[in-house]
């Protein structure tokens, strides 16, 4: 593994800014306290910032020896918010506010940027600029959206932008990049079935919407197996049922809510459109009404191929060709979509180890549970710093050295 000395010399220094945003976690568009931390250490080490883009978001230009003068420029982006749920670690840095927590790396990923703006400040030894990117409101917020629709690509345009995420049960000292879907869209619905409340002993005299909510359940699952082709992936899961108040009652309406994921937006438009045809028709043989919400969150995370082979040659040259993984495409939903819509370019995956590194903390501080994404017993791997730090030099300084494209 060859790594940037100057960054590994800084690890320690970054560490505690990573354990620091850890322990004062903000959720989507409240990331102030992160902001001005990140903004801080941006402006100590000469770096031109701007701020206020999607909220909370902030934007760092480093330009290199020539001034930016070729006008050339590569754009590198981390999230910054955490997540509404409790933390169950008990180390040093555990979140201290009870409801909030880093369980999805979102710190670490602003440490490793911070690591490469440190360094691309300090030696611009390079032609053009590098854009780096500080985004609020992954979790669900659309912050990357909310970037791009205040003029991020055209205050500060770029040729490509790129991403990257830590990932639980890949060892330390691998990467996984692919072309194509690498993360689903994110979409929600919400179905109301309007039927007629009745006694429970006497069900002839009202219309059940709990039966039509079964059936329409049930054929939820024939558009994945029936309508759409085997080898297009695609989930239905309905998450919520609701209806009620009494055992003795025949409810008057029953609410489903629930998620779509799908890897393309052809297969959603399908998904979306049977479910509800599904919907209304099987009200409507049981003579009930039909409310039908589909909401498009998150759209498909797409890798564009050239970018790809470029971030993964860029990988090979700092761990070796064994230890860049195919990247398997996941259900998950990440808002960088957003920027590969608008922009070329790649989001991969570094490898965040099993979990072991937590028995390393002075004291302890944390149960024997898993540490995966959005658990409350998660926590970034600190050793991630140095080699993702490592990864965005090498990408964004090889990029500019290479043909424009």
């Amino acid at each position: 593994m060859k790594l940037n000395d100057t960054i590994l010399a800084q690890a320690a220094r970054l560490t505690q800014i990573r354990r620091d945003l850890h322990a004062h976690p903000e959720l989507c568009y409240e990331e102030v306290r992160t902001a001005d931390i990140v903004a801080a250490q941006l402006t100590e080490w000469g770096i031109e910032v701007h701020r206020g883009l999607g909220v909370t978001g902030v934007v760092g230009v480093v330009h290199g020896r020539d001034g930016g003068a070729c006008g050339r420029a590569v754009g590198l982006r981390a999230d910054m918010d955490a997540l509404p749920m409790t933390e169950l670690n008990t180390f040093a840095h555990a979140s201290q506010h009870p409801g909030k927590m880093h369980a999805c790396g979102h710190d670490g990923h602003t440490a490793m940027l911070l690591a490469a703006a440190q360094y691309l400040a300090q030696h611009r030894d390079f032609d053009g600029t590098v854009i780096l990117i500080f985004q609020p409101a992954e979790e669900g917020g659309g912050g990357a959206r909310a970037m791009i629709q205040d003029g991020l690509f055209e205050r500060f345009p770029v040729e490509a932008v790129f991403g990257m995420h830590n990932w639980p049960g890949y060892p330390v000292g691998t990467f996984a990049v692919s072309p194509g879907p690498v993360m689903a869209s994110s979409n929600e619905f919400k179905i109301t079935i309007r039927g007629k409340g009745s006694h429970a002993a006497l069900p002839h005299n009202g219309i059940d919407p709990v039966p039509i909510a079964c059936q329409m359940v049930q054929a939820f699952q024939t558009i994945i197996t029936r309508n759409k082709k085997p080898v297009d992936a695609g989930v239905i899961s309905v998450t919520m049922i609701h209806a009620g108040e009494a055992t003795n009652v025949v409810p008057d309406h029953c609410v489903l809510q629930g998620t779509v994921r799908t890897f393309t937006l052809e297969v959603l438009d399908l998904i979306e459109q049977r479910m509800r045809e599904i919907a209304q028709h099987t009200c409507a043989a049981f003579g009930a009404e039909c409310e039908f919400e589909f909401r498009r969150n998150y759209p498909p995370t797409v890798n564009t191929p050239a970018e790809t082979e470029f971030a993964r040659e860029v990988m090979r040259a700092i761990v070796g060709d064994e230890q860049v993984r195919v990247q398997e495409p996941t259900m998950g939903a990440e808002d960088f979509a957003f920027m590969l819509q608008a922009k070329p370019g790649a989001y991969c995956f570094i490898g965040n180890g099993d979990g072991s590194h937590r028995g390393r903390y002075e004291g302890g501080g944390h149960d024997a549970g898993p540490c995966t994404l959005h658990n409350p017993r998660y926590d970034f791997n600190d050793d991630l710093i140095p080699l993702g730090g490592t990864y965005w030099v090498e990408l964004a300084t090889r990029w500019l050295a290479g043909p424009k494209r």
